[in-house]
């Protein structure tokens, strides 16, 4: 029996030094794509998929993540006594069930994997999926799908994309056996190959539904690549040990850890808006003759 998907763990104890100085006194989750922080994306992916647990993976100076998703009393008093609806419709989202969000904090920054072996205690014995807040996925919810493939299969399922043959030696790549074309059947996760030497050209993204099997594996704390403890070495080991997938998702992911990528997010995100579509396509056309010249 497949046990139901109830858990998230969102590990956003990171630093953010490619976007300092903004992320200097803010944590870089909170950076918002048009009028809605990285976290809050996350969050929403997460609800829409039917998960109701929540941990953040935190670290020194990100207090913040957890203080915005408390109840605001004095604002919401405020924007009801000058009937602003609109801003309190604005402001739901940010709100979670009480005792359904618990932080837990990684000390050192010691890789993904370390983080995820830091929220040990809320996984338990349960499935949970992993979120990393600088990837936004528009369209369906991308967690989602994984959810809906894990249910037909079991066993660990995460989100993969195609990358340029020629870039696999910047991304963990998967050695594949069936393919239907959607999903994949991962016989083995390569670090970081040449091109020469790549399996395929399949690379996963920041979306995982992982069985609590890959835990006895980060307890060793083993260190792998850049000396930290890494979840695609722990991933490996469970090969053989439970079914594992990879999804080709739908949807357009952006890599908002990345300047460019972060700003491709807000046009993407804004410009089929009713309230801001029409003016972000205006503005684009006064860049015109920079995208055109040589």
């Amino acid at each position: 029996m497949i046990k139901p998907l109830k858990k998230a763990v969102l590990p956003v104890a990171g630093l953010g030094t490619r976007f300092l100085p903004a992320t200097k006194a803010m944590p870089k989750e909170m950076l918002p794509v048009v009028d809605k922080p990285l976290i809050q994306y996350a969050i929403d992916e997460a609800r829409e998929a039917g998960i109701e647990e929540f941990c953040l993976v935190t670290g020194r100076g990100k207090d913040s993540l957890i203080d915005y998703f408390d109840i605001a009393y004095e604002l919401e008093a405020t924007l009801k006594e000058r009937g602003k609806k609109s801003a309190l419709e604005a402001l739901a989202p940010s709100s979670v069930e009480a005792g359904s969000l618990v932080a837990v904090r990684q000390q050192e920054p010691l890789g993904l994997g370390h983080a995820i072996w830091c929220a040990r205690s809320f996984i338990g014995d349960d499935p949970f999926a992993i979120l990393l807040p600088d990837d936004i996925v528009k369209g369906r919810s991308c967690i989602g799908q994984l959810v809906e493939a894990y249910n037909q299969t079991g066993g660990n399922v995460v989100a993969v994309t195609e990358v340029p043959s020629e870039h696999t030696n910047r991304y963990g790549i998967l050695d594949v056996g069936s393919d239907d074309g959607k999903l994949v059947e991962v016989k083995g996760l390569v670090e970081k190959p040449a091109p020469e030497d790549a399996p395929s050209n399949l690379s996963i993204i920041g979306r995982y539904v992982l069985t609590p099997d890959v835990m006895k594996y980060l307890a060793k704390l083993e260190r792998g690549a850049g000396n930290e403890v890494q979840l695609t070495d722990a991933m490996a080991k469970t090969i053989g040990e439970v079914p594992f997938h990879g999804l080709r998702y739908e949807g357009t992911r952006y890599d908002c850890g990345d300047k460019a990528g972060f700003l491709e997010a807000q046009i993407a995100f804004s410009i089929d808006r009713e309230d801001l579509g029409g003016s972000v396509k205006a503005f684009l056309k006064k860049y015109k003759q920079y995208v055109d010249a040589p």
